[in-house]
């Protein structure tokens, strides 16, 4: 659910969005939402579909998977964005103010802004998540998804009964994170909107091919999770791989090769 410490930084989103241009497109640009938020990003032009990668919890645009299939992509001439969510990274905002409902609309207004045509969403641990609710909403746009250790409606199976209790009785639940020196912080705010847009309780409207990668030795996301999303999805082109001994990162040399040749199967149907 959660990967890399970020530096805390989001506000509400909208479609009344401009980009402030700099010098090459591959540098930190800023997609504007509105009047009151920002969202980084990196822009890779090339030919399309566009890669668009959803980082996890806690996590943002500079960790391993992302600028590694940013490399691949680069070699390739592929189109790719990556950005980051509002309260995280480069973008603007207080992490704590933050929802699930709000990272969804930071995604699907970076697809109505910065990428044409149809696109491919990589969505890593929660990013799996936002990745099926891009795909619900706009179906039209997502030419396929690639989840890694997706983990869709984990506020409700990712914490214990007290956990919740806490979360709700003071507002906030306060954690050590594996990932990193800042804690991993969940709000009542994020836990009652992940708990809104839950996605498991029946058939996913989703006809797109689907890729997930899952590692067997994953401490944060049961790898069941894949088999119940391979089993809820509408489509009938769905693949799951499974890595006996990977972690839930899957960031490992290994991992990413995977991840890669999974990504350019998944182009080469479009």
């Amino acid at each position: 659910m959660w990967e890399t410490s970020v530096t805390a930084v989001a506000s509400r989103t909208c479609f009344d969005a401009t980009v402030s241009h700099a010098s090459s497109m591959t540098d930190l640009q800023y997609l504007e939402l509105g009047n009151t938020l920002r969202l980084g990003y990196r822009n890779r032009p090339g030919r399309g579909p566009t890669l668009i990668f959803l980082p996890g919890y806690m996590s943002d645009m500079a960790g391993g998977k992302a600028i590694a299939l940013d490399a691949w992509a680069a070699a390739e001439g592929r189109a790719m964005v990556r950005f980051d969510y509002s309260g995280c990274g480069a973008s603007d905002g207080p992490f704590e103010a933050q929802t699930l409902a709000n990272w969804r609309d930071n995604v699907l207004a970076v697809m109505h802004e910065l990428a044409q045509g149809p696109v491919v969403l990589v969505g890593s641990s929660m990013g799996g998540w936002l990745m099926l609710l891009a795909a619900l909403a706009w179906p039209d746009r997502v030419a396929g998804l690639v989840g890694v250790a997706a983990a869709p409606d984990f506020t409700s199976w990712g914490y214990s009964q007290e956990q919740k209790m806490t979360i709700l009785g003071e507002g906030r639940l306060e954690e050590p994170s594996r990932y990193g020196d800042l804690p991993k912080v969940t709000t009542s705010a994020f836990w009652q909107s992940g708990e809104a847009l839950r996605v498991l309780h029946g058939p996913l409207a989703i006809d797109c091919p689907v890729r997930l990668l899952h590692g067997q030795a994953d401490p944060d996301v049961p790898w069941t999770y894949s088999l119940e999303l391979m089993r809820l999805l509408r489509s009938a082109d769905v693949q799951a791989t499974f890595v006996k001994d990977g972690d839930h990162r899957l960031s490992r040399d290994k991992d990413i090769a995977l991840l890669i040749a999974t990504v350019r199967g998944l182009l080469e149907l479009s």
